[in-house]
């Protein structure tokens, strides 16, 4: 049987180690290194599926299994005929396992070998999540790239705890494997876990390279910890990962993250934090975050980035954004996160041909010095 998944290596940067490759869905090819948005709910907040594709030139975006299950619940999407129809949706999707949103919940959930039972944060009522149930409302959504139940770590947690908890996510892993049956239409990856601990890291990355994945993920870091503890586990556990197979890091969307990542040889990277920080009046800039709300913009009349392509930056000015923005108008939302996807995705494209130049590690000390981060 043919996997759903398969990753093509095109190259490798010469002067650092990144990775510029290919990585074939039933829905479409995906050039990488890329960033993924992420649609929670079915949806990147405030876009619809036109401007994801025509101005923001995403490739592939992120859904939330513990959300969709939630509401509308995972069979009314399976009878729309899955997410790509429900949504209207045509390039590929990535599901998470719900795992983080869980262990998130802290008091409202308790973790067995069997799974997690939890209370809704919607309505409190009791609901239990294991690895064959992961799996079953994953299917149902009907992404192209599934990710296996794990446990997430907080940050900082025990060795002892994070080596439980390790092993208990290799356990669930196996599980999820057995469960999951349609191997040629989705791709399930695994997650490496092991906190910040070098040897849990490298046993969960061997376990799970014995159960043959069709792509693996890097998952329990950027929970909070320090950007040198974050680079240094990064950089060790990239390297365990197959080069055969896609290696996603979960949960990174800030510029100097996602270019340590590509760094590192990771080829997806997903984060909320464009359409997050867009709410709160913010854009990423090549030069630098821009506080659109501030008063020093109420007179600017020139985009919000002279260097950007995107549909805000060709159309409209800093000063009628924050004006849109004061006056909480929805189109404000919406340009802002038009512009930072498209900042973010038009930054991968950059570093897709970089690597292909073999200049990555010079573009990225030239980038952190114009956007004013102080390289690690």
């Amino acid at each position: 049987m043919k996997p759903a998944i398969t990753y093509e290596l095109l190259h490798e940067c010469k002067q650092s180690g990144a990775r510029r490759g290919i990585i074939h869905t039933p829905h479409g090819d995906i050039n990488t290194p890329v960033f993924m948005p992420v649609g929670t709910q079915a949806t990147v907040k405030s876009m619809t599926p036109e401007e994801l594709k025509n101005e923001v030139k995403a490739q592939i975006i992120l859904s939330n299994t513990y959300h969709l299950y939630l509401r509308p619940g995972n069979k009314i999407v399976k009878e729309a005929g899955g997410l790509h129809k429900f949504m209207n949706w045509d390039r590929p999707i990535l599901t998470d396992s719900g795992g983080f949103q869980v262990f998130s919940l802290g008091d409202l959930r308790k973790i067995t070998e069997e799974g997690v039972e939890f209370k809704s944060h919607l309505d409190g009522s009791k609901h239990f999540l294991s690895p064959e149930s992961v799996m079953e409302i994953e299917n149902d959504l009907g992404a192209d790239i599934i990710m296996a139940f794990d446990e997430c770590c907080p940050y900082p947690s025990t060795y002892e705890y994070t080596e439980q908890s390790m092993l208990r996510t290799t356990r669930w892993a196996k599980r999820c494997k057995q469960a999951h049956k349609d191997i040629e239409k989705q791709g399930l990856f695994g997650i490496i876990q092991g906190g910040f601990y070098k040897d849990l890291r490298k046993k969960s990355a061997e376990d799970l390279i014995d159960l043959d994945f069709q792509g693996y993920a890097i998952g329990g870091i950027s929970v909070g910890e320090p950007k040198e503890e974050f680079i240094d586990i990064l950089r060790y556990t990239t390297p365990l990962m197959p080069k055969n197979k896609p290696r996603y890091l979960m949960g990174v969307g800030t510029p100097d993250y996602l270019i340590e990542a590509a760094l590192a040889g990771i080829d997806m990277c997903d984060c909320v934090l464009p359409t997050r920080i867009a709410r709160n009046g913010t854009a990423m800039t090549w030069n630098g975050k821009v506080v659109v709300r501030n008063a020093t913009y109420e007179r600017d009349f020139t985009p919000l980035d002279t260097e950007c392509d995107c549909y805000t930056c060709k159309n409209y000015t800093r000063a009628y954004i924050r004006h849109l923005v004061k006056t909480n108008e929805i189109l404000g939302v919406r340009l802002l996160s038009i512009h930072n996807l498209r900042f973010l995705t038009s930054l991968m494209q950059r570093v897709r041909i970089e690597i292909e130049n073999d200049n990555l590690l010079t573009f990225s000390k030239e980038f952190y010095k114009k956007y004013g981060y102080t390289k690690e």
